[in-house]
């Protein structure tokens, strides 16, 4: 798979953790910073990281702050993003299968790196079921409208 990620200073160890792993995993991770723990705002790496997903290169992206609520509400601002944020591994999954969402968001001070792994991969293993979700699912996007 190929992934696009990018936090602000609140969740960069994590981000540069979770790019290690998925890259040992085999996946391709387009990492579009920050580069440093040094304070930068939330919303420019969540419109860099949407963006760069939008263009229809990578399958999914990961976005990470101190709260992981910030960069996800900043994200669903983006026409076409599905961001949710997601503390556990069961809702990382029901958030693919119920929503489809193709952005993650995870709390850098508040989710540890065993818990962030797992999260991920049962987001990444998990399927849209459509059906009824896929209703739901359009019903978003037309308030994009």
């Amino acid at each position: 798979m190929k992934i696009v990620i990018a936090a602000d200073h609140g969740g960069f160890e994590l981000k540069n953790s979770l790019c290690a792993y998925l890259e040992e995993k085999g996946h391709t991770v387009c990492n579009l910073g920050t580069n440093s723990p040094e304070s930068v705002d939330y919303p420019d790496y969540a419109k860099l990281c949407c963006s760069e997903l939008l263009k229809g290169d990578a399958d999914f992206g990961i976005l990470v702050c101190g709260t992981g609520v910030g960069i996800s509400i900043a994200a669903n601002k983006i026409k076409g993003i599905r961001c949710a944020l997601c503390p556990s591994k069961e809702i990382a999954a029901l958030t693919k299968q119920h929503n489809n969402a193709n952005v993650i968001a995870l709390g850098g001070r508040f989710t540890s790196f065993e818990d962030a792994k797992d999260i991920v991969d049962s987001y990444m293993n998990a399927t849209f079921e459509g059906g009824r979700h896929q209703i739901r699912v359009d019903k978003i996007s037309s308030l994009e409208d």
